[in-house]
């Protein structure tokens, strides 16, 4: 039996979704309930947060980054294997990018296609009956999109829930919960967002706060009952083509930033994956055939990996015959130097030319499109790719490496070459979420 699933929701960043969404995944989980949490969007941090409260691994649903065939499998492959898949929202509902319809990117497009119904978190501070007007523009602003019970947040006494609540139900949208401002559970942040799930220090003490609040406040029976099947769909198709038979995969907090459906797509195409931990100072595998070094936060650990001389000198030696491609963190570990946020120098592997500072931030966000201008572990020349650029650093030094590809936004405006390839390594801060189409010149 399929899983039936439902979308949490805000109408804005900062309302609660994501404590929400927390605690929701680990109360059912208390209950026995097997639950699957899915972030829509771009992001890395939020699924971790995910799979330590469900105990299954996270996983990114992008309606602009990922073709729609692809959406539907991942979402048909989590119905099967959980009663409740439960997705997250980013930003606002409705929030995404001007462009083709149905690929936007918002929460609002999986909603759609995916028929599933949406609960609003909705932060009620500041104001009572005129929250229900927030709903019934949620509620009337897209036919496709139908909201079908809202969780009321940052509620200040009884009277307050009585009023936002009353003015809400006769829209006729039922009031799931309601969350009092005291004794609210937050979650340390950091620049790209929360501090990883696997950093945090009390994590399993904040996911039980965070369940024992939502079993009190939140009728967890009717939200359950909302969600509606998931659709089974055929075998997922390959995000991106595996870049080896034996991938070494650098895997710490310094490097976490793999995605899910990447690293699964490649072992359903057959590839091995061998993590090694360059924060343990642990060179890739001498039998691995490519090297990945994902983004993460190389910047907190400038010291540290300047000193892991048997990782340092492992990509190096592995580099002369096999290819490595590093990814935002990895991209700058691959050049000169990294400036810390203190202004310390730290050298890294100098495989490419350019160094990063992040004492210099400059902050780059946003939905991607490339094409690859040279064959690389991103695929052939001419491979088309979608996904997104979210970093702080910056080049202080280009270096004179070839461009790696020819990069353009969301929309499609051009932002002109970008990355670099030598040899047999190459590097980009942009994040690759899915290949899009085939490569430019090749068969149809």
């Amino acid at each position: 039996m399929t899983a039936r699933g439902f979308i949490i929701a805000a109408s804005r960043s900062g309302s609660g979704k994501t404590t929400v969404t927390l605690g929701v995944a680990a109360a059912l989980r208390a209950r026995g309930v097997r639950v699957r949490a899915v972030k829509s969007g771009p992001d890395y941090i939020d699924p971790a947060f995910h799979a330590a409260a469900t105990g299954r691994p996270g996983l990114n649903l992008d309606s602009f980054a990922m073709p729609p065939a692809l959406i539907d499998a991942l979402a048909a492959e989590a119905g099967a294997q959980a009663d409740i898949v439960l997705i997250e929202a980013s930003m606002g509902l409705f929030d995404g990018i001007e462009g083709e319809a149905g690929r936007s990117g918002a929460a609002a497009d999986l909603a759609a296609r995916l028929g599933l119904p949406v609960v609003l978190v909705l932060d009620i501070s500041g104001q009572s009956q005129s929250a229900a007007a927030v709903v019934r523009g949620f509620a009337t602003h897209d036919p496709r999109v139908r909201i079908a019970g809202v969780v009321l947040n940052q509620v200040a006494s009884e009277r307050h829930r009585a009023q936002a609540g009353a003015a809400i139900a006769a829209l006729g949208i039922q009031i799931l919960g309601s969350l009092p401002r005291d004794g609210a559970v937050s979650l340390p942040e950091r620049h790209l967002g929360l501090v990883q799930a696997g950093e945090h220090p009390a994590l399993a003490a904040q996911l039980a706060a965070l369940a024992e609040r939502a079993a009190r406040h939140i009728d967890l029976d009717a939200l359950a009952a909302l969600g509606v099947p998931i659709q089974p769909a055929g075998p997922a198709p390959v995000a991106l083509a595996p870049p080896g038979q034996r991938i070494a995969l650098a895997r710490d907090v310094a490097f976490s930033f793999a995605y899910e459906h990447l690293v699964a797509g490649w072992r359903r195409a057959g590839a091995e994956i061998l993590p090694f931990s360059p924060l343990a100072n642990e060179a890739p595998d001498p039998t691995a055939d490519a090297c990945w070094l994902p983004g993460g936060y190389p910047e907190l650990h400038g010291g540290t990996l300047a000193g892991a001389t048997r990782f340092l000198d492992g990509v190096r030696g592995f580099a002369q015959t096999r290819p490595v491609h590093g990814e935002c963190g990895g991209f700058m570990v691959l050049g000169g130097s990294i400036e810390d946020a203190e202004g310390g120098v730290h050298p890294m592997l100098g495989l490419l030319g350019h160094a990063t500072s992040f004492a210099r931030r400059r902050l780059n966000l946003g939905y991607r499109r490339a094409v690859t201008l040279m064959a690389s572990p991103l695929g052939p020349a001419g491979t088309r790719l979608r996904g997104h650029e979210f970093h702080y650093a910056s080049v202080t030094q280009a270096g004179d490496d070839a461009p790696l590809v020819e990069l353009s936004d969301g929309q499609g405006k051009g932002m002109g070459p970008a990355g670099s390839r030598r040899g047999r390594v190459s590097g980009t801060f942009f994040h690759v979420i899915a290949t899009d189409g085939q490569p430019i010149g090749a068969d149809t």
